[in-house]
């Protein structure tokens, strides 16, 4: 799915070139530029986000619409790359914020591609097994001799399905294991070419509302993971924290203004920023207050600590799987990769 193509207001988006890593690097400093209105400075930014406008994202387009992101001094622009681009155009300078998968980024983090996360939006991963319900499959141990089908075999999904069937005493080999990619995977559940696969668990909802009597089971309890989070580059944090610490502010405010409002929040987004959405306001509002606002932005660590703090073991949970499962080459320290935004500059 294509982003809007209309100007959305705080919305501007960046070049085809730069949404693929080829624009020249700059330093960050470079990137983030100030203006100045009356008697106040604003600093212009650019966030570069996973995919494309979806509702999902309605905490970052409400801290547009609420005016936090001004209140913090903050010109906000957004853009759209998949995840991989995001972390190599933070990395390189290109872009000042990027709201990628947060498994991506340990990922590239373990090649040599250096961001921080400075804010774990997100507190857990959002992949699920998925399958039909009269399939018979009820845990991980139900997958021997089945059909799985993951979009390949260096994704996030993959370890999320390796985690889960080590859990059964079981491997990959004890699976018929597919790769669909990610355009056709769904539809190869629900015609039934594959009795499960290992994808996002938004799709969950999805196939619900299409009528399919679907079950799943969330990855997150068999490997730690994390859904979108916020990174910048280190010479971003180091250089200019208060930038940092002003963006993450205003997010929170967002987030809670978002959870004290999600019908209005949905429909906004909507309206605002993904009208292909227009329609499904319900289904939308369901899935932010049962999913986002319930189990991916709260938890007991941003309870005692507030929104979007990085509970280091469970990070470093994730780095240790991710080399287990061979998708890094060795693990790293997760004080290295994830920085706490309410101690940047003290």
């Amino acid at each position: 799915m294509s982003p809007s193509p209309r100007t959305l207001r705080g919305v501007t988006a960046l070049g085809l070139a730069a949404a693929l890593g080829g624009v020249a690097a700059c330093s960050p400093a470079d990137n983030a530029g100030t203006t100045t209105g009356g008697d106040e400075a604003t600093t212009s930014v650019t966030v570069q986000i996973d995919g494309a406008a979806v509702p999902y994202y309605a905490p970052l387009y409400e801290a547009v619409e609420q005016g936090y992101f001004a209140d913090h001094g903050l010109d906000v622009e957004f853009t759209y790359a998949n995840g991989a681009d995001i972390v190599q155009n933070v990395a390189a300078g290109n872009v000042d914020f990027g709201f990628p998968n947060g498994d991506s980024v340990i990922t590239a983090y373990g090649s040599g591609v250096r961001t921080n996360v400075v804010h774990t939006t997100y507190q857990k991963g959002i992949g699920a097994l998925l399958f039909a319900n009269d399939s018979g499959i009820e845990t991980p141990a139900d997958l021997e001799g089945r059909s799985v089908a993951v979009t390949d075999l260096g994704s996030p999904n993959y370890a999320q399905l390796q985690a889960m069937l080590d859990s059964a005493d079981l491997t990959v080999d004890d699976v018929d294991l597919r790769t669909i990619g990610t355009g056709a995977i769904v539809q190869a559940l629900q015609s039934g070419e594959v009795d499960a696969i290992v994808f996002s668990r938004l799709r969950y909802f999805a196939l619900q509302n299409a009528g399919m009597d679907v079950g799943q089971i969330l990855s997150d309890e068999y490997l730690p993971s994390f859904g979108n989070i916020l990174v910048a580059s280190p010479d971003t944090v180091e250089n200019t924290p208060e930038v940092v610490t002003s963006f993450t502010a205003a997010l929170d405010e967002a987030l809670q203004y978002t959870i004290d409002h999600i019908d209005e929040s949905t429909a906004m987004s909507i309206e605002k920023y993904a009208p292909t959405f227009e329609g499904q306001e319900d289904e939308i509002s369901e899935v932010l207050r049962d999913v986002y606002a319930a189990e991916l932005w709260q938890s007991a660590d941003t309870e005692e600590h507030g929104f979007g703090h990085g509970n280091l073991d469970r990070w470093q949970e994730a780095i240790d799987s991710q080399a287990e499962f061979a998708l890094i080459d060795e693990a790293f320290d997760a004080a290295d990769l994830v920085r706490d935004h309410r101690e940047l500059g003290n």
